[in-house]
């Protein structure tokens, strides 16, 4: 059955604007592994602007599903990730300037660089996974760093306005998992679902997990996060 994968990064995001420790980032992981969440997820960036170095510590500590630490391949973070060891690592891009990760990881062209990383995080029992745009090169290139699994980046997807060009980024998606699948790739998909949009891309064949954060931490401002975790796994196929 398609898992669902809660990021929790905007619940720090609410925290760091007042300085304080509230909303508390346990807490959080707590009502979305009690609401059926399938793991918890959260990006430790180089600047720390939401998750800092005591929350994925905290996190790891107490998580009942699987921690999945979204991270670059900065020396620093790859360092911090050896000796936390959460459940699975997920490499991602990232820029300092950017609002929220824009795309997906170059594999294709610096798999050396990536297998290293990625040799070093298995080496302390660490899954590791690449978020990757929905591109045939770049899934065939992951195939090279000998990592197994990957997430596809549906942010065009998410952010289309017309329908042509969602249908579009629709079929781009959908063809990168079937390539990956053909592979022998694990596959999760996510950046920028919500809940108008998820059904169809939790209708692709062969996708594991969706990892969403954004819309469910917006939804619980209403509903509460249980109720919010809940919806978005109903939408997904688990009704």
């Amino acid at each position: 059955m398609l898992e669902l994968g809660v990021n929790i990064d905007h619940v720090a995001t609410l925290r760091q604007a007042r300085g304080g420790a509230e909303p508390g980032i346990l807490c959080a992981v707590k009502e979305c592994e009690k609401a059926g969440c399938d793991s918890i997820v959260a990006h430790l960036r180089e600047d720390r602007r939401h998750i800092n170095d005591l929350d994925i510590e905290a996190i790891k500590s107490i998580v009942a599903t699987r921690f999945n630490l979204e991270m670059s391949i900065n020396e620093e973070i790859v360092e911090i990730a050896r000796k936390i060891r959460p459940d699975q690592a997920t490499l991602v891009p990232e820029k300092r300037q950017e609002l929220t990760t824009e795309g997906g990881l170059r594999v294709n062209g610096n798999e050396q660089k990536i297998r290293k990383v990625a040799e070093r995080l298995k080496e302390k029992g660490v899954r590791v996974s690449l978020f990757i745009d929905p591109d045939e090169h770049e899934v065939n290139a992951v195939k090279r760093t000998g990592v197994k699994i990957i997430e596809i980046h549906t942010g065009r997807y998410s952010d289309a306005g017309a329908e042509r060009v969602a249908d579009m980024e629709f079929q781009k998606i959908k063809k990168a998992c079937d390539i990956a699948l053909d592979i022998g790739l694990t596959v999760n998909a996510g950046h920028g679902l919500n809940y108008t949009n998820v059904k169809r891309v939790a209708g692709i064949k062969g996708i594991n997990e969706l990892n969403i954060g954004h819309s469910i931490i917006s939804r619980a401002i209403f509903t509460g996060l249980d109720r919010a975790v809940r919806e978005m796994k109903a939408l997904m196929g688990h009704e």
